[in-house]
């Protein structure tokens, strides 16, 4: 049996901060945190699944006694906001009548996203469903993100791949992907391509360099939970 560890919930608290930033008695714990699904839920249909397709990679939530924030990392910013506004007010309005509390949404753009795990994923099971040749597919993929800035990627798919009739595994890789490195910045996500021919997995692990080397991200914050900072070497 391989001990595989997911390289997000390997780093959460040493070099990355919880995506879901708040602190709750216990009594209030439950409840929130179902909440905290179906917010992550509810945004991921509305602006990944349906029109206008905005390329969301990630979804933060922070909580105060007072209001509830949602940081939302996209590709296209443009596509959420909408004209003047128009499209983020209505999600804020969506989210509170969700949630019954007073909701704010914050918009930062993802400025690379050939180098982002989760849109890497979501582009190749798109094309997974247009029956592209997942070889030249992985391979194209795999090269963007290196000449993106990425230091190493991995990009593997499992199920029936070409419509065979049994299923397998395909992996490409390139450069180094130091997963045991806890100052390693390792962005990965795993998603779920329904095809005509059945369910085709497409793990995405990126290596973009070390946490130190790096500046802070826009997302952090002061919030229980936000970014550890990246340790120096002793």
């Amino acid at each position: 049996m391989g001990q595989k560890t997911h390289p997000f919930g390997f780093r959460v608290g040493i070099t990355e901060g919880h995506k879901s930033r708040w602190y709750a008695p216990k009594a209030l714990f439950a409840e929130l945190l179902v909440e905290d699904y179906e917010i992550r839920k509810y945004v991921d249909k509305r602006l990944n699944r349906t029109p206008p397709f905005a390329a969301v990679s990630d979804i933060v939530i922070e909580r105060t006694r007072e209001e509830l924030t949602v940081i939302v990392k996209t590709a296209r910013p443009g596509l959420v906001i909408g004209p003047k506004g128009a499209e983020i007010d209505k999600l804020t309005a969506d989210l509170q009548a969700l949630t019954g509390r007073k909701v704010s949404v914050k918009i930062i753009e993802v400025t690379n996203p050939d180098t982002d795990a989760r849109l890497i994923g979501e582009a190749i099971g798109e094309q997974m469903k247009k029956r592209a040749n997942f070889r030249r597919l992985l391979k194209q993929r795999c090269e963007a993100a290196i000449q993106n800035g990425a230091k190493g990627v991995r990009i593997q798919v499992s199920g029936r791949l070409g419509g065979a009739e049994m299923s397998r595994t395909f992996a490409t890789r390139l450069g180094s992907i130091p997963l045991s490195t806890l100052q390693a910045n390792v962005d990965y996500a795993c998603v779920a391509s329904h095809t005509t021919y059945g369910t085709i997995g497409v793990k995405v692990w990126v290596y973009k360099g070390m946490y130190t080397d790096s500046e802070e991200e826009q997302s952090d914050s002061k919030a229980a939970g936000a970014r550890a900072r990246a340790r120096g070497r002793r």
